[in-house]
C-alpha cells in the first residue's frame, strides 16, 4: 500500500485526488494537512511514502508589497516541507508548479509554443517563486528521495477556482461571445489526477508537462460550458474580428483569446 500525504487540505486538486485514490482503499491511503499555521511541523512524515505538495498562493492580484508573501508561501514553504519529508524517509515528493514559469500569457494571432528546450522566464511573483522552488527542490533529489515537478497549464473542471470560474461566469451570463479560433493547452482536473496517480504508481521523478490530448479553443469551451448549464450562447464572428484587429494590445484579450500551447511530444 502506498501511503500519501497532501499539503493543501482544502485545495481543489487535493480534494479531487482524495476522491480518485479513495476508489482504491486496498492500494492507497491518503491524508491531508493544512500549512496555514505551524501545527503541520508536528506531523510524523515517516508514516508516508509520498508527499504531494499543493499548498500555494495563487489566484490573487499581485501587488508590489505581496512579493515577500509569494516567495514565503511558494518557495520557502515547499522547501521546508521537502526537507522534513526527506529527513523522515519519504520516497517521493510531488510539487505542483505552473506553466507560468515561462512567463507567457498568450498572444492573439501568433503561435506561442512552449517546447522542451524553451527556457523559463517568469514575469510574475507567482511564476518566479514557483521556479525558484523547483530549483531548490531539484537540489534535494537523490536516489532515495525522488522529486516530481509538474508544470500544468490552466486546470479546469466543475467548481474550479481561478480563470476557469471567470469563463464559466461569462458563459452563463452573456448571450453573445466572440468566435476566435485560438489554441490553448489546458488540463481537466480528472486528467491531472490520473497523471499524478501514474507518477505515484511508477515512482517517477523529473519534470512533467501534463495537458489534455487536444488543444482547446476558448470560444468553443465557453459554448460548451453554457450548454452544460442549459444556456444558449451565440458565437459572433464579428466580435471575434474586432478583437483580432483592435484587441491585440489589450492584455486581458491576449490572456483569453491568445494562443499558448505546450508542444505535444
Amino acid at each position: 500500500m502506498r501511503k500519501m500525504l497532501i499539503t493543501g487540505k482544502n485545495s481543489y486538486v487535493g480534494k479531487s485526488l482524495e476522491k480518485l485514490f479513495g476508489q482504491y482503499p486496498e492500494r492507497y491511503s491518503i491524508d491531508s494537512i493544512s500549512l496555514r499555521d505551524e501545527s503541520w511541523k508536528k506531523t510524523d512524515f515517516s508514516r508516508y511514502d509520498v508527499v504531494i505538495h499543493l499548498a500555494a498562493l495563487v489566484h490573487k492580484k499581485e501587488k508590489p508589497d505581496m512579493e515577500g508573501l509569494y516567495f514565503k508561501v511558494n518557495r520557502d514553504l515547499p522547501i521546508e516541507v521537502a526537507k522534513k519529508a526527506k529527513k523522515a524517509g519519504v520516497q517521493q515528493f510531488i510539487f505542483m508548479s505552473t506553466m507560468a514559469v515561462y512567463g507567457e500569457e498568450g498572444k492573439i494571432g501568433q503561435k506561442v509554443l512552449i517546447a522542451k528546450d524553451t527556457k523559463p522566464n517568469p514575469k510574475t511573483f507567482y511564476g518566479k517563486s514557483k521556479l525558484q522552488a523547483e530549483c531548490e527542490l531539484q537540489n534535494l533529489s537523490s536516489e532515495f528521495f525522488k522529486i516530481v515537478i509538474l508544470r500544468p497549464p490552466m486546470i479546469y473542471g466543475p467548481n474550479c477556482p481561478g480563470n476557469y470560474t471567470r469563463l464559466q461566469s461569462i458563459a452563463i451570463k452573456t448571450p453573445v461571445f466572440p468566435l476566435i479560433e485560438n489554441q490553448r493547452s489546458m488540463l481537466s482536473v480528472g486528467e491531472l489526477c490520473a497523471y499524478i496517480k501514474e507518477y505515484v504508481d511508477l515512482k517517477a521523478e523529473g519534470v512533467y508537462f501534463p495537458q489534455d490530448e487536444e488543444y482547446v479553443t476558448t470560444s468553443y469551451l465557453v459554448k460548451k460550458i453554457a450548454e452544460d448549464n442549459g444556456k444558449n450562447i451565440y458565437m459572433s464572428k464579428t466580435l471575434g474580428w474586432l478583437i483580432k484587429v483592435f484587441g491585440k494590445r489589450i492584455n486581458l484579450f491576449n490572456k483569453v483569446f491568445g494562443n499558448l500551447i505546450y508542444e505535444k511530444k
